[in-house]
């Protein structure tokens, strides 16, 4: 397991900017997947949701994936492998 840290946040920072420790945690994800500091993965553990959920969240936000053409050029290859391209 790995190791957590803990960060404290005065809860009238909480209250001034209107978010829960859940809703901060979900932000943090989402700009730091927006910077490409955090995978979608990493970005959704860290938001606590599902993968689903995580792209639906950044749809609703108007955040594109990070898809580029090495990524589809070894999605490309992949599906060649399996046979469905």
């Amino acid at each position: 397991m790995s190791a957590v840290l803990n960060l404290e946040v005065p809860q009238d920072v909480l209250e001034s900017a209107r978010l829960s420790a859940a809703d901060l945690k979900t932000e943090l994800a989402v700009a730091l997947y927006t910077q490409q500091r955090l995978s979608i993965g990493k970005a959704r553990e860290l938001a606590g949701m599902s993968l689903w959920e995580f792209r639906r969240l950044l749809t609703s936000r108007r955040i594109a994936p990070h898809y580029d053409d090495g990524d589809l050029a070894e999605d490309a290859k992949t599906l060649r492998e399996l046979g469905r391209l």
